[in-house]
């Protein structure tokens, strides 16, 4: 007997520079190998930067879950960091969840077979966590994403720049009105206003989403008086009034222009939730003043198809290509009924019912109160009188727009001849997928 357990021992050792593991008991192999054989490992891709939320997110979840092991990858959401994702999603890389941060985007993923069809799961109603706006992230009718959380564009003011003005926190309020704003602040700080430049093409959208981007008739519907406006009264704000950066500056240097605001160098700030994770960063955005939040204004005092680009955002879908889509929206409904919580103190309130508005106010202004007008900031973001979409204008069209306002904004072309050129690729688009 001693016998038979030396020459075992000295077979181990033998075997042992073969590569060959198996020296430890039958039941001690066999516990470790089913143990690592039954752990799921995913990869959820998002935009958010990991150090503002996702890792201590996919964390806790780890801690809960050891059987589920999440990992998160980082990419920049700008038009080579989407490339990069539709590549890996295309290609059969690993990516068993992402998010998509605008529709039209998002659209094109789901119409490409890019996205899970989510209507397989009986045991989660969307439509009744998330509310009525969710409905804006269907595509032909049907769920292929999780929209998670609060979306809205809204303006940042420097509360100490507006009472050193005169000028009291605006509510119902037009575009001239906040012309007139900028004017007057420009002569308190550098710049009147800065615009973020995610926001710009969605803030074309706006006046026309309800009556919809098509006539009735089938031609395009993009050339439209209140869209002119806009247009024109940001380039009067540049070249007339001086109270705004020249777009193509702007767009050559790559303005930070959360920098500009929390630097106190403008008085007001076209962005939206989004900027809360550098706001509440004081120690590398330190600042000494209030700041106070106010609605996109409406184009005349009597529009009535007002809207404020937002509803829902963040929505996370899964990759029909994963090996493990049961684990992937285990996840997911884990992540949007409050795992997503770590990244509410950057802005990113959840939208589920599971999740309370005070809870979220909570972590939202938690140590930095102080620091902002909360009474506007609880009048903006938790009003639900505002009306608000999210665009469905193809991503191409959107694109086309982009480089004929541009030209705009550089006096490289006149205002007719843009909304010319516009309406002329929208329509040929329109013909092309009749």
């Amino acid at each position: 007997m001693k016998m038979r357990k030396i020459g075992a021992f000295t077979l181990c050792l033998l075997l042992a520079g073969s590569s060959i593991v198996g020296c430890a008991s039958k039941e001690e192999g066999s516990a470790a190998g089913s143990d690592k054989k039954n752990v799921v490992h995913l990869k959820f891709w998002g935009g958010v930067p990991v150090e503002a939320g996702p890792q201590e997110v996919v964390d806790q979840w780890n801690k809960e879950n050891p059987d589920i092991q999440v990992e998160y990858v980082r990419f920049v959401n700008d038009d080579v960091g989407n490339v990069k994702l539709d590549t890996a999603l295309m290609t059969g890389q690993d990516v068993d969840l992402y998010a998509t941060y605008n529709f039209a985007r998002f659209q094109g993923r789901a119409k490409s077979g890019l996205a899970l069809d989510l209507g397989q799961f009986k045991d989660y109603n969307i439509d009744d966590m998330m509310g009525p706006n969710a409905a804006d992230w269907k595509v032909d009718g049907k769920y292929f994403a999780m929209p998670t959380k609060r979306d809205l564009h809204f303006v940042w003011l420097n509360k100490e720049a507006l009472d050193k003005a005169g000028l009291p926190v605006p509510y119902n309020w037009t575009w001239s009105d906040m012309r007139q704003y900028a004017k007057t602040l420009a002569g308190v700080k550098p710049w009147g206003l800065v615009e973020d430049m995610v926001t710009w093409d969605f803030v074309l959208d706006s006046p026309i989403v309800t009556e919809g981007f098509v006539k009735p008739d089938g031609t395009s519907n993009l050339d439209n008086p209140y869209t002119r406006k806009i247009l024109e009264t940001m380039h009067g704000m540049m070249y007339e009034d001086k109270s705004i950066p020249m777009y193509g500056e702007q767009l050559a240097n790559k303005m930070r222009v959360e920098d500009e605001f929390l630097k106190g160098n403008t008085g007001m700030f076209y962005a939206g939730e989004w900027i809360f994770r550098f706001a509440n960063n004081l120690k590398d955005y330190p600042r000494n003043f209030k700041i106070a939040i106010a609605p996109i204004p409406k184009v005349t005092e009597d529009q009535k198809n007002h809207r404020v680009f937002g509803g829902l955002g963040d929505a996370i879908a899964i990759n029909p290509k994963s090996k493990n889509i049961e684990a992937a929206w285990k996840f997911m409904k884990w992540y949007a009924d409050g795992g997503m919580l770590p990244l509410t103190k950057g802005g990113r309130i959840p939208s589920s019912k599971a999740v309370s508005t005070d809870k979220s106010m909570q972590i939202l202004l938690d140590g930095v109160d102080k620091l902002y007008d909360v009474e506007s900031v609880k009048k903006v973001l938790f009003n639900n009188d505002f009306k608000t979409f999210q665009s469905s204008l193809p991503q191409q069209i959107i694109d086309a727009r982009k480089k004929e306002y541009q030209l705009y904004f550089t006096n490289d072309q006149s205002l007719d001849q843009v909304f010319s050129k516009v309406v002329k690729s929208h329509n040929t688009y329109l013909q092309q997928n009749k």
